[in-house]
């Protein structure tokens, strides 16, 4: 496994550098910003009325003209980050990216103008010189989502997978002046700085420059089935943000934020593809994604502990193995376990420690594991016990995913050929399992007619 981030990894392989292309875009970028923007500017100047959007409080944010500075930056970074790009596709990749907030950025300002509502005052010397040059072509429109926001995280993530050691840490900070300068100049309301997040989040996500290597899926009954779920979930959270914004600006991001958050998850149900939680073997989740999908990922984990709360404890199926829910360091070290195999897609991995061994397959929830998911866990499982690991085998709640697999284990350690006695002699363990009929067949396939282990499938 590379020991750079993915965004790092796209750009450091051999060969030249795509200067040319990078010219190109940029030019053509640039060109669909001012036109765009400047657009949705002038159109909102041609409403008689256009709504502004913020919290009393702020009226207390202090003016720092020469945070003007830092907000300007972000121009010349805009510029710089076509040609950090060692290959085409990594570049394409990232302008994919700046491309997708200009046009869902403008799109919102087009939908719902917002305004800027208070006066700023007088600068002078350079940033006022500043201050009226922006004034020149951005008018107080162009709200939510910031735009300079979501360009910012676009950005924050491009130059932080190029650098390394003190360099990264002075990125970090400049960028986060530059974050506060979007409303220590007056520019913008804060409600505008969550949206562009959020934005610029969404780009990251979408256009990831590498997916973990997660065998794929194939659409069934049962995927397209949960997918419309989500996204019948996904549309009563956007009614219901679009009823809150009278009352309650944050109770309205955090619907439509859900909203979001659901959509995608619907969308990685149809394709009935986990590689999109970004999740890795290690079961460390994109940035990206956790940030997209955080309101799904919360209310996943609070349900496995609803659902658990009853009956916390894991359930031994052999000695120095266990199956249970999705474990905290507190669990495993109740348990005396140290490594965890992890058949989760949706939970990022909350368990840490150097000591810790830890191998995430992950199955999408409420369905079952297919027969090549099955040998991997089962080859990773043996391969620890093997090495005298006491091991958990976890998913949400340890009732089906992991249980299926264990039921697998346990199948090849007794040499049974049929599920069900494989089946019942994981009850005998642990009765709470919820397997029907579906996994019982998937189990029995596998029985029959294993896949071969594929190289690097244990470690």
């Amino acid at each position: 496994m590379s020991t750079l981030p993915a965004e790092a990894a796209q750009g450091t392989q051999a060969g030249e550098r795509p200067w040319a292309l990078a010219c190109l875009l940029l030019a053509l970028a640039g060109a669909l910003f001012f036109s765009s923007y400047g657009f949705a500017n002038w159109l909102a100047s041609q409403r008689a009325h256009v709504p502004a959007v913020f919290f009393e409080w702020e009226r207390g944010i202090p003016f720092l003209p020469w945070t003007i500075v830092p907000y300007w930056s972000i121009d010349v970074l805009y510029s710089i980050s076509f040609f950090l790009w060692r290959t085409r596709a990594a570049l394409l990749t990232h302008v994919k990216r700046l491309v997708m907030a200009q046009l869902v950025s403008v799109a919102c300002f087009i939908a719902f103008p917002l305004r800027f509502s208070f006066e700023r005052p007088q600068a002078e010397g350079l940033p006022g010189q500043l201050f009226t040059l922006l004034g020149g072509f951005d008018l107080p429109f162009n709200q939510a989502p910031s735009l300079h926001i979501s360009l910012l995280v676009i950005l924050w993530v491009a130059f932080a997978a190029h650098l390394r050691g003190g360099w990264r840490w002075l990125l970090h900070g400049w960028f986060a002046l530059i974050g506060v300068s979007v409303l220590t100049t007056w520019q913008h309301h804060l409600i505008d700085v969550p949206t562009g997040a959020l934005v610029g989040g969404l780009c990251v996500y979408v256009f990831p420059l590498q997916l973990p290597a997660v065998a794929a899926g194939v659409p069934d009954a049962r995927t397209r089935q949960l997918a419309r779920r989500y996204a019948v979930g996904a549309v009563i959270a956007l009614l219901c943000a679009v009823l809150a914004v009278g009352s309650s600006v944050t109770l309205a991001f955090l619907l439509l934020w859900a909203a979001l958050a659901l959509a995608c998850v619907a969308r990685i149900y149809a394709l009935a593809a986990p590689a999109w939680f970004q999740k890795d073997s290690d079961g460390a989740m994109a940035p990206a994604a956790g940030w997209v999908l955080a309101p799904y990922l919360l209310g996943a984990f609070l349900n496995s502990r609803w659902w658990t709360w009853r009956a916390p404890q894991a359930s031994p199926i052999a000695d120095g193995v266990w199956v249970g829910r999705f474990p905290t360091n507190a669990e495993l070290r109740t348990l005396g376990a140290d490594a965890v195999l992890d058949l989760s897609a949706e939970l990022p991995r909350a368990a840490t420690g150097a000591a810790l061994a830890y191998r995430c397959v992950p199955v999408l929830d409420l369905t079952v594991p297919t027969p090549t998911q099955l040998e991997q866990a089962v080859a990773q499982l043996e391969a620890w016990r093997a090495q005298g690991r006491r091991v958990l085998v976890s998913c949400a709640l340890g009732y089906s995913r992991s249980a299926l697999v264990a039921a697998a284990w346990l199948a090849r350690r007794h040499g049974l050929r049929n599920a069900d006695a494989a089946l019942a002699a994981l009850r005998a363990r642990r009765p709470a399992v919820v397997l029907g009929h579906e996994h019982a067949g998937a189990l029995q396939r596998w029985l029959d007619h294993p896949p071969v282990p594929e190289a690097g499938d244990a470690r």
